[in-house]
């Protein structure tokens, strides 16, 4: 169907009468008398009675034996590190698309991230490449769970068990993602779960770190509590070499993340049946690669991510990441507020300089020499961050069926107009084709 784009003129697709509602839906009223018995009572530190319900009734839900609050992901997934023994000079392998925390934990510990690429279909670390990049000092995988879908979890825990390595599942965007029916944090040794603002569960901020390995339990609180600070009788058995970090939860923060919890089997159903809605009324798009979920690894809601297919670029002769721009600001005119997801890893100042605390650490002092971040290792990964779209607050809820049909309807006709997206930069470059 021809239309003049918003961007060029023409009338915007989704109207003023619509609009699109930010996540989280508001509290009902069982969450709110959560937040207040939280004020109202005494002990609000990582001990509050808000934090051990949390840990309880998450475990319960997730099906993990220990589980620790934490102040936020990222916190959690350092001590999936430290639970797992990987310390100075250990090599973790890890995907190189995601957000920052799934390497930096890494570093934290003055371990040294390897980067695999993706899958293009999925997004998700490819377990035919894992193998290539195992080392004598690889101690540990770290899969991400990313866009709310679950990793291939069968092959990646089959090259660990060959190889002797840990398993560490960075989970932040899957709380209740499948894989063959298990849940995301309860495949791997140990796993890490988000509270942020824009995840499944929201807690405003916060995280969990899970695992049913008891040794691996004893190694994660070590990180968490100012281990280095205390004496062996200072009362806390947590008197272990290492930085000692303050990780715990608070006890307000938990009682909002637990409100969230006991309505997350609803939210998430209602977040999937969105999802599905749009993909459906998607379906046939002319140059849209539609978001990824499966039988195997259905999502669980979490994100629809659009990307366009990179042969209408190479065809067109622009550059595939200046058309990406150039479609994002399309669908914002028509009044779908979607933005660039820009977050491969190996691209960040850290890696490319290797100096994380100063004077070269932790590469410098600890890592085998030949560890290289030069880009271009990494095409698959690099193909889909030049044509990922995404905006969370579009199709989840509190929004409704208007706000989805809406949503497809603004997508629909950019890209069936793809021909009249202004591209910024119209000189091409060689780019490899991978769909």
């Amino acid at each position: 169907m021809s239309q003049t784009l918003a961007i060029n003129g023409g009338q915007p697709a989704v109207p003023e009468s619509i609009a699109f509602h930010k996540w989280p839906p508001p509290l009902d009223e069982s969450g709110e008398q959560l937040i207040l018995e939280a004020v109202r009572q005494n002990n609000h530190s990582g001990g509050g009675p808000h934090v051990r319900q949390l840990e309880e009734e998450f475990g319960a839900w997730n099906g993990n034996r220990h589980v620790i609050a934490t102040c936020y992901g990222g916190a959690a997934l350092h001590m999936g590190i430290a639970g797992c023994d990987v310390g100075a000079g250990d090599e973790v392998i890890t995907t190189a698309l995601s957000w920052t925390t799934s390497a930096t934990c890494i570093i934290h510990h003055m371990a040294v991230p390897v980067f695999v690429d993706v899958d293009w279909e999925s997004m998700l670390l490819d377990p035919a490449r894992i193998e290539a990049a195992i080392t004598e000092r690889t101690r540990a995988i770290l899969v991400v769970h990313y866009w709310g879908v679950a990793c291939d979890m069968d092959a990646i825990t089959a090259i660990a068990r060959k190889h002797g390595l840990r398993v560490i599942e960075d989970a932040c965007q899957a709380h209740g993602s499948l894989f063959k029916d298990r849940k995301a944090g309860t495949m791997g040794d140990c796993g890490a779960f988000s509270f942020n603002q824009n995840k499944n569960l929201c807690g405003g901020e916060g995280g969990i770190f899970v695992t049913d390995d008891d040794e691996i339990l004893a190694k994660a609180k070590a990180v968490m509590s100012f281990s280095d600070m205390r004496p062996a009788d200072a009362g806390r058995d947590y008197h272990q070499y290492g930085l000692g970090f303050k990780y715990g939860h608070g006890n307000l923060p938990a009682a909002f993340a637990l409100a969230g919890l006991r309505r997350l089997n609803m939210t998430n159903a209602w977040a999937i049946e969105n999802w599905h809605q749009l993909d459906s009324l998607l379906a046939d798009t002319p140059h849209l690669v539609r978001s990824f979920s499966t039988p195997d690894q259905p999502t669980n809601g979490y994100a629809y991510v659009l990307r366009a297919d990179p042969k209408y670029a190479a065809n067109r002769g622009v550059p595939l990441s200046d058309l990406t721009d150039g479609i994002a600001a399309a669908l914002r005119a028509e009044g779908t507020p979607f933005s660039r997801a820009k977050w491969l890893l190996p691209a960040h100042g850290v890696f490319q300089a290797k100096n994380a605390f100063g004077k070269g650490a932790p590469w410098a002092h600890y890592a085998r020499p030949d560890i290289d971040y030069s880009l271009g290792q990494w095409p698959v990964a690099q193909d889909c961050i030049d044509t990922c779209l995404w905006g969370i607050n579009l199709h989840r809820p509190p929004n409704r069926s208007e706000q989805i049909e809406a949503l497809a309807t603004a997508i629909r006709k950019v890209f069936e107009n793809l021909d009249q997206v202004p591209v910024a930069n119209p000189e091409p470059r060689p780019q490899e084709n991978r769909a």
